[in-house]
């Protein structure tokens, strides 16, 4: 099993990361963090690399359920996607299959939660 979901469209960084945002908001996600990695190597190690995104997804309600399942669960969340330039005006988005993720942890109440993620964030990259 695969630990991720990706597909590389004919979109450039900004315009990947806006249609991303708007297809996790279609699915009850909203992006709790955005972390440019490309200006943090820049900023901390003086070191130039193409554009890459991380956004921290959070679907309240999901987060919730699987707290009550597992209260360390949160080491695992949110839900990890990634915009990344693949170069000529081309974008590679990939999201986290927590399907995979979830095996690690030994509690089987969090498995249901973690399919109906993983439908989602499957969806999301179909539709991009």
């Amino acid at each position: 099993m695969s630990y991720h979901f990706s597909k590389t469209v004919d979109l450039d960084l900004d315009a990947a990361e806006a249609r991303v945002t708007e297809l996790l908001q279609a699915r009850g996600f909203g992006v709790l963090t955005h972390i440019d990695v490309q200006a943090t190597m820049k900023k901390k190690l003086d070191e130039d690399m193409p554009g890459y995104r991380i956004l921290g997804a959070c679907n309240p309600t999901f987060a919730f359920q699987a707290l009550q399942h597992e209260t360390l669960v949160g080491t695992m969340l949110p839900c990890n996607v990634i915009v990344r330039d693949a170069g000529e005006g081309r974008t590679e988005v990939a999201a986290i299959d927590p399907k995979a993720s979830m095996q690690a942890i030994e509690n089987p109440a969090l498995g249901a939660i973690a399919d109906d993620v993983r439908g989602r964030m499957q969806s999301l990259i179909e539709e991009l």
